[in-house]
């Protein structure tokens, strides 16, 4: 199980890679929530999302004999392009399982690091698991799970880390902090590092309308599952349930999950564009979309919105543009 130790190891190991992502904050913004905003700009790390903190954290915590065999992963592609990037770094093979209706750009790009991509038909019900395992057993490859893996949940768990003294040094010791969450590594590592730096914080799961697994698993006190695993613009966050081992870390130090709509997001996105001069894409904006436009559901002067990555197509992002800017 992951441990605060085992997050400020991974910090150590991502010194010097990772970059230190910044508080962003705007008057209009606060206007729009009716309290102050704080927006952790992690669309600004390596790859364009938070995955390159577990990514790296899971490569380089593997012995140097099992490394160099290679990795596999699977992903819809901000963890794919994490893996991909940490493994390139490293100078070994990675092979990548992604969905074929994944957004371009993120396949794209994760053949551009380096990483042998495999297509998969999620739509029509094909397992990425199954798939994954194929691939893993007749190369030998190590799979990197992209929430359910403890040194992955402790890559993502650096990023509370930075909040808790950043947010610190802002005069901000209560708030909540709204995570976007798809199966809950970063919201569980978050979770875990503020408990130990920064306990008058507390983590928020945000999720989209119809994918909402870990908000109804919360209220239930039990794994629920979504019905289906496909269908929204929030692609990054959409998983079939929470991780068997994120899931307990989420019901003990998280609050009640929130809910945003695709419409939602996509205002946030144009938000987040005109006022904060950074891109998002639709799952990497739904925490802000919590933050401004379900104000009556967060208590407190401040809330901060992890805004989670900006892998967007160019077509959806002007779309955004278009109608909300």
């Amino acid at each position: 199980m992951t441990s605060i130790a085992m997050i400020e190891a991974a910090a150590e190991r991502l010194k010097g890679h990772a970059r230190v992502t910044p508080l962003f904050s705007s008057p209009f913004l606060d206007e729009i929530a009716g309290r102050r905003v704080l927006v952790k700009a992690e669309c600004l790390q390596h790859t364009g999302s938070f995955k390159f903190r577990g990514g790296w954290s899971a490569v380089s915590a593997l012995p140097e004999e099992t490394r160099k065999r290679g990795v596999i992963a699977y992903s819809s592609g901000n963890h794919a392009q994490g893996v991909a990037a940490a493994a390139k770094a490293h100078g070994v093979p990675a092979v990548i399982v992604m969905p074929a209706d994944a957004p371009r750009l993120k396949i794209q790009n994760t053949r551009d690091l380096g990483a042998e991509v495999v297509l998969y038909d999620r739509a029509g019900g094909e397992s990425r698991e199954a798939v994954g395992a194929q691939y893993a057993e007749a190369r030998s490859l190590t799979l990197i799970k992209p929430y359910d893996e403890p040194q992955v949940i402790a890559g993502q768990g650096t990023t509370g880390l930075e909040i808790a003294e950043q947010a610190a040094a802002e005069g901000v010791t209560r708030a909540d902090v709204l995570v976007n969450c798809g199966g809950g590594g970063l919201s569980s590592g978050i979770a875990l590092a503020l408990e130990a730096r920064a306990p008058g914080l507390r983590v928020r799961t945000v999720e989209p309308e119809g994918f909402d697994d870990v908000a109804r698993s919360l209220a239930a006190g039990e794994i629920c599952r979504n019905p289906s695993q496909s269908g929204s613009i929030c692609d990054a966050i959409l998983t079939p349930q929470p991780g068997e081992i994120t899931f307990p870390i989420l019901s003990r130090l998280c609050g009640p999950g929130l809910v945003i709509t695709e419409e939602e997001a996509m205002r946030a996105m144009a938000m987040a564009f005109l006022r904060l001069k950074i891109v998002l894409e639709p799952g990497g904006a739904a925490s802000l979309a919590a933050a401004l436009f379900h104000k009556e559901q967060i208590g407190g002067e401040a809330v901060i919105a992890v805004a989670t990555g900006g892998n967007v197509d160019a077509e959806l992002f002007r779309e955004a543009l278009s109608r909300y800017a």
